[in-house]
């Protein structure tokens, strides 16, 4: 691994840093905050339009620019730096890899382009609670989480050669407003039962959706009901190994995520920094304390040593993908232990930042309770931690027995 810059993933942070400073402060990420979609659609088209973000990742052949995994990572770190609300992550992290990687060639035609371009927002309709499971980021994705069996989730049925889907998903990323939903449904019945993809349009007849209380409300949510909705089945409805492809849909994703929480997290340290080296106390600023020094090192280095686990794992992607999945496959994932450490850097970092801020970090006004929801918040959409370690080890097998010959 070369963990060296390159110029033109230099160029990619530097411009996306100085967009976002301008068009997502703290005063407009309140605005958006409030819109119904949770999210300005203006910085969305700049961030599509201007920088090509959605399409960062995705092959040039359906529209995208080609760049690897790796890119999309240092991007997705700066975006978290701002807690940049947008579709990015339920678009292009989540749903259009799904689509590429299970999708027939009418269907990548048709949609990747879309979703290249920003044009197109897309979603996976996976519970908020489940969402972690079914990428196999802290447990086998055995299929519970798709509704297990007959009771709740969403179920599909063939009718007149079609797919119609009922059920309902609640805390979806983006699940309000996104205009293709990619939907887990059990089908074949209860003994036969097995989980595939469908494609939902977010204007669908039946289709009913709402938006959503969350604990951060940088990540807008929505309940999600389908009443007999006409639905495609993505790859067509052939016998797909759909968890065996968000498994490593997983892996990739997981090593986004963890840049996009060392961004938020070095963020909140360095608000910190610059408050205790103004806020003065007994005569002396706070910073000159030697405890306060102990204790923002201590951040530093944790922040530090998550990233370059993420970046390390974000490289192991790209190169998983060009290698076709196979060093995944064999057990060489390490997206969740650097999403595990990615996390509890972001919650230290966002709790030291409040308590160093005094009274005024626990005011709703400042920024530093939205650091702190967003790691809360993460840690239950995608950890919690202990859990995203303990999977790590089951998988690498750390604490099996072996046999010892006497």
């Amino acid at each position: 691994m070369d963990p060296t810059v390159t110029a033109e993933q230099d160029e990619i942070r530097r411009t996306l840093r100085d967009l976002l400073h301008q068009r997502c402060g703290p005063h407009d990420l309140r605005a958006a905050l409030s819109t119904p979609t949770g999210h300005d659609p203006a910085l969305w088209a700049a961030l599509a339009g201007h920088l090509g973000l959605p399409g960062l990742a995705l092959p040039e052949a359906y529209g995208g620019i080609g760049c690897p995994v790796t890119d999309l990572a240092l991007a997705c770190e700066e975006t978290g730096r701002a807690l940049t609300p947008s579709p990015l992550l339920a678009t292009t992290v989540l749903a259009a890899p799904a689509v590429l990687a299970l999708g027939t060639d009418a269907q990548r035609t048709a949609l990747l382009p879309r979703l290249a371009s920003g044009a197109l927002t897309a979603t996976l309709a996976v519970p908020a609670p489940a969402l972690s499971t079914a990428l196999a980021l802290t447990g086998g994705n055995a299929g519970d989480w798709a509704g297990g069996g007959r009771a709740g989730g969403v179920q599909a049925r063939r009718v007149d050669g079609g797919w119609r889907l009922y059920g309902e998903a609640a805390q979806v990323l983006d699940g309000h407003s996104a205009g293709l939903l990619l939907v887990p449904a059990h089908t074949g019945g209860f003994v036969r039962s097995r989980v595939l993809l469908f494609l939902v349009p977010g204007d669908a007849e039946g289709l009913v959706r709402v938006r959503q209380t969350a604990l951060d409300p940088t990540r807008p949510q929505g309940r999600v009901q389908l009443r007999e909705v006409r639905a495609e089945a993505l790859g067509g409805g052939e016998d797909q190994d759909v968890r065996a492809a968000l498994a490593r849909l997983g892996d990739r994703a997981a090593a986004v995520l963890a840049c996009e929480a060392v961004g938020a997290a070095e963020r909140a340290l360095e608000q910190t920094v610059e408050y205790v080296g103004r806020r003065e106390q007994f005569g002396r600023v706070i910073g000159s304390f030697q405890a306060v020094q102990h204790r923002l090192a201590d951040v530093y280095v944790q922040v530090q040593a998550a990233r370059s686990a993420a970046h390390y794992a974000a490289w192991a992607a790209g190169r998983d993908e060009r290698a076709d999945g196979e060093r995944a496959d064999r057990g060489g994932r390490v997206g969740g232990l650097a999403l595990a450490q990615a996390l509890q850097a972001l919650r230290t970092a966002a709790a030291e930042a409040i308590q160093l801020h005094g009274g005024m970090g626990f005011t709703w006004e400042h920024e530093a309770h939205l650091y702190f929801k967003r790691a809360a918040g993460d840690d239950l959409l995608f950890g919690p931690v202990h859990r995203l370690r303990a999977h790590a080890a089951e998988e690498a097998r750390i604490f099996s027995r072996r046999e010892v010959v006497v």
